[in-house]
Parts: structure tokens; sequence; C-alpha cells
């Protein structure tokens, strides 16, 4: 009977045609005229059970032939009229006037700003909210500054100016259902004052902050502003409670619950430090820029000629600073991957990080020894060990294009969120520069505040020297990286997969940095150095003596496998210096049961205030 029907999928709501799917109160069906009512009936009964919405089948002069009812739908709406004629309730006018200056609110700021979006390829705010959660589980402070804008306001007199309209003062808070998480969420509307927050909108900022910090559930930023609204600065700039507080209880946020922050447009000035502030931070290509001033400003400033997107765009935070984590294709994809990494975090530092049924490896941890190349010096994917160690599909890499010779990423091992911190010899061979250092120093620092155990995959020839990262302050970053590994309390596991020289073993947990254990496999060698650096250091002179160059070369080769048997990791488990050498096709399960055994592990550290390094 199907045949007979043409489905427009028509979208109403009191008599309005709508535009977007997750609006629609009602589905209009209009069937061809050779189809009977029986029929019309069975199309209505069987889209309304499939679709779960209200269908409506109509003839082709528009005729209302029958109507299908979601299960369930028809009973609640008969109780419903139940109970508003036994109360004899109908709603009274000052009910219609709230709810009419409710819908006034929610359709946001000038009816031009709302019409720009679409070019500017992105979501009404409202809509942006749908596509998150389904709307908001809540909304507080819907009616900021009503009294400063709205026409029905006894504060305002005459007729409302259209770019005048401050609904909720461009700034919507609430709570949240989020993959089945209560969460906090902030969204800044960019069709009023482009997003810009002031006094009203501050208020709100701040008192969601402070319930974040009392009820322990994480913070979800979707940011789309502009900064300060210079012309209204008065009341909530430099006060106590003013818009400097963000950043105070950003502080006071930090490590007690995940802050994560998706940018939405360009966010200048204050509104950028939000996202640096955030633990997690995602942008989105095409639209994304933040920076610490406009590049109008930056010309008046400097005289630089720059657009936003070369200023501050995704790739220049993505691969240059490192303040963007992660870069979403529109949209749709930014709540993929915040919906994936929030899997992986618990609500707060008082809980454990949420555990998943277990999987199997993508790739056999049988192929492990042949994935790790005999030859120190030949480079390789650390992403292929990861494959025969990590949960299948469980590998979610953060800042992926900065600092790239290190991998920092979370995975699941039997369904437990681990953070790995893993060499990357394919990229510079894995030695350690400043970025990489930087990179790996927060994500640690940040695993650590949240209760996620560390997983070190060693393969480096360390830190790496000259001149150039000396200007950029190897030292100094490479000394971060070794105090988030030194202060970490969660339980930690080092692999020495390969090469662990210099201060790269410090750096990654080697022996002395309390990790729960300290394993090998066969491949593995830990010293100051390599052994052809090791032989230049030492026996230049003595080798520049040799004449016969036959000779020369040979004792240079002794020398190196002297040197090499030194620094095995055999004669490492010999000494106790490391736990154990473990085969490689069982590296997962020692894993496995190693973070099972020292899951409740419990650490003490020096009494004090705090350190100084960071």
């Amino acid at each position: 009977m199907f045949d007979r029907a043409t489905i427009e999928m028509t979208d109403y709501e009191d008599g309005k045609l709508l535009g977007n799917r997750r609006h629609r109160e009602r589905m209009q069906i209009r069937i061809g005229a050779e189809a009977s009512e029986e029929e019309a009936n069975a199309i209505a009964r069987a889209l309304a059970e499939h679709l779960g919405e209200k269908i409506e089948v109509s003839g082709a002069d528009d005729t209302v032939l029958a109507t299908g009812r979601p299960p369930g739908e028809g009973e609640r709406e008969a109780a419903g009229r139940d109970r508003e004629s036994d109360r004899g309730y109908e709603p009274t006018e000052r009910e219609k006037r709230l709810r009419a200056e409710i819908a006034d609110i929610e359709a946001g700021g000038p009816e031009k700003y709302r019409d720009r979006l679409a070019d500017q390829g992105k979501l009404f705010v409202r809509d942006r909210l749908d596509l998150w959660f389904g709307g908001l589980d809540f909304e507080d402070g819907r009616f900021a500054n009503f009294d400063a804008w709205h026409p029905d306001s006894p504060g305002v007199d005459g007729e409302e100016d259209g770019d005048d309209r401050l609904p909720a003062d461009g700034l919507l808070t609430g709570g949240a259902t989020f993959e089945d998480r209560s969460v906090h969420v902030m969204a800044n509307d960019f069709t009023v004052k482009a997003g810009s927050m002031a006094k009203r909108g501050v208020e709100k900022f701040l008192r969601l902050q402070q319930r974040a910090l009392q009820t322990g559930q994480p913070v979800l930023y979707l940011m789309d502003s502009s900064g300060g609204r210079i012309d209204e600065q008065t009341g909530f700039f430099a006060n106590r409670e003013g818009i400097g507080k963000y950043y105070y209880n950003h502080s006071m946020l930090s490590g007690r619950v995940p802050q994560i922050c998706v940018l939405y447009g360009p966010c200048i000035a204050g509104a950028a430090y939000t996202p640096v502030f955030a633990d997690f931070t995602v942008m989105v290509e095409g639209m994304s820029a933040m920076a610490i001033a406009s590049p109008r400003m930056v010309r008046m400033v400097t005289g630089e000629e720059i657009d936003m997107d070369e200023l501050g765009g995704p790739a220049v935070h993505a691969s240059e600073s490192g303040s963007a984590d992660l870069v979403a294709r529109d949209e749709d994809h930014a709540r993929e991957l915040v919906a994936q990494l929030i899997s992986y975090l618990p609500d707060s530092a008082d809980e454990r990080p949420p555990r998943t049924e277990g999987r199997p490896p993508k790739r056999s941890p049988v192929g492990i020894d042949a994935t790790v190349p005999e030859r120190p010096n030949k480079g390789y994917d650390m992403h292929d060990l990861l494959d025969r160690i990590a949960d299948q599909g469980s590998v979610f890499e953060l800042g992926a294009e900065y600092g790239g010779e290190i991998i920092t990423a979370f995975c699941r091992l039997d369904g437990r969120p681990v953070g790995v911190v893993a060499n990357q010899p394919a990229t510079r061979a894995g030695a350690i520069f400043p970025d990489s250092a930087d990179k790996a120093a927060s994500f640690v620092w940040t695993c650590d505040a949240y209760d996620i155990p560390l997983l070190y995959l060693c393969d480096t020839p360390g830190f790496m020297a000259g001149s150039g990262v000396e200007r950029e302050g190897i030292l100094e970053q490479g000394k971060k990286m070794i105090y988030a590994t030194s202060e970490a309390t969660v339980p930690k596991q080092c692999v020495v997969v390969r090469k662990a020289y210099g201060a790269g073993i410090y750096a990654m947990s080697g022996p002395a940095y309390g990790p729960e254990s300290t394993i090998a496999l066969p491949s593995g060698e830990i010293g100051i150095m390599g052994p052809e650096a090791a032989i230049n250091a030492v026996y230049a002179n003595r080798l520049a003596a040799i004449d016969d160059p036959d000779e020369r070369t040979e004792r240079e080769a002794q020398l190196r496998e002297e040197y090499r048997e030194d620094i095995d990791v055999h004669r490492m488990a010999s000494e106790v210096v490391i736990d154990e050498i473990v085969p490689p096709g069982e590296l997962r399960e020692e894993l496995l049961a190693r973070y099972d055994f020292y899951e409740g592990v419990e650490k003490q550290r020096p009494e004090k205030k705090h350190g100084t390094v960071l």
C-alpha cells in the first residue's frame, strides 16, 4: 500500500513551518487519491510506531484522513486532559504571557544576525544545544537583563529596537545530560552582540563555575565570544566578582572536575583564556580561532597585517602553540570527539575513571617483536605497537600535530582507561624536543589529577641537543616533564621497548621515578648514550691513533659490541635495575596483571604547600 503514498517530511510547530527536525511536533504525510481510509490509518500507525512521532496522513486536498501517535502518547495526552479537566485548569493569561516571553528570549538576538549563521557554517546556539543534548535539562538566568531590552518589561518604553535585543544577556547556562553523564553547560549566543560578555552574563558564568565546584560534575564550555562588552565594562571587568574571576574559578576547578571547551568562532582577549584554562580544548575547522587580540588590534599595535586564521586558527594552535588538543571537521564531529574524550574521564577527582567491557587488541600481541626493529636507529611507528597492546578502537590521541616525537593518548587495557606517553621513533628518531616535553608534562599532570594510570613506552635517544632547542627552552620544558612524572601518584608502568638513552629514561618514568615496575622487551638498551656516541666520546683519540684503517674499523666494532653488552637489558635485569624482561608476545597480559595488582596503590609525597617547578 505504501507505493501509493507520497511522503512529505513537513515539520510544523504551532502552525509554523520549521527547517530543523529536532523541533518537529508532527510529521505530515500526503497519500494518493487511490488509497483507502483503512490504508491511511495503517500508514499513520506504522510510521508513528517506527519514528516515535505524531503522524498526520492527508489526502490530495490536504484533508487529514488519519492520525498516528507514538506508543503511549495517546494515553498520556488523555491522562493529561483528565487531570486538567479535574482541576478545571486552563492556562491563565499570565502564564500565556510568560510563555510568550520565554519563546521570545529563546529566539535569540536580532534576526539579521541569526540569518548570517548559515553563511558562517554554524548553528544557532539553541540548535547547538539540541545537537549536543536534545536541549538542556534546565536553564538558569534566561531572563538575565530582561528589564533592559524587552518591550514588555516595565523598564523599557516603546517598541523594541532589534539591534538592542539582549536575550539571556547573550550567554546560556544550565544542566544537561551528555552520554548519560550530568554536566554543567555554558554556551555563548553569537547573535547577541557577537557573543560578548557583560555584567549579567558574567554573573551567570561565575555561578555555573561555583556550582560545579559544589556538585563535582564536569563542565562543558561551548565558546563563541568576541570577549568583554567594551561599551558596558563598568560593573564586570575589574570587580571582585567580575570577568577576571572566571580564571580564578578555572584554577580552582582545575584538577577538581574535567573542564572541556569547544570553540565555535573567533574568541578574542578574555574569551580566549577559557579554552587555554580548560583541561581539553577542541577547535572546529573553518570557524574557530583564539588570540590575545584581534587582527585589527594587532595591526594597530605592531603594524602586522594578518587574518584571523593565520593569527590563531586551528592549524596554529594544534601544531605550533599546543593550545588545541583536538580539531573537529564540523559541529557534529566536535560533539563526537568530546563524547569519546569524556568516556575516559571521571566526573571528578573523587571518582575512578569509568571502566568498560574489555576487547582484544586490533592486532595480535604475538607480532610485537617483529614490529620493533633490531637496529636501534631504525625508525618505526609506535602506533603499530599500541595496536597490539590496547583494546581495539580505544586509542584516542591528543595533540597529535604538536610535539609529534611523543604520543600522548588515552586507551583501554581490558576496559581500564590508561594514559599513554610513548616516544615516536617515526618522528625525529623519538628524540625529546621542547614541544613534546611540554605536551607530555601537561598530559601526565592531567592524568594524575583524574586518577588515570600511566603507561610509558620508552624508545628514545634522549633529549635533543643544539643551540636551537636551547633557545626554545629544552631544559625548562624537560624539567617540567621530569617533575610531572616524579609527582604523579597514579599507578605507573614503564616499558623499555628499545633504546632508553640519557635523561630520556628519567622523563619516561624509569626505575628512579617510582613506577610500579620497569619492564623491558629483549630489544631494550639503557645507557648514558648510544654506542656510536659513546665510542666517539671515550675512544676517539685512541682510535684516531690507529694508522691501519681496517684495524681501526675492527677495533671500533669491538668497542661498540662491548659497550652494547654493558647497556643490554639482560645486564640491567641481572643487576635488578629493571624488574623483568618480558617476552614481547606476553606484554599485554603482563601489563593487565600489573595494573590489576597495583590498582589501589597509595603513594606518599613530602608534606608541603606545593612544588615550584610548574
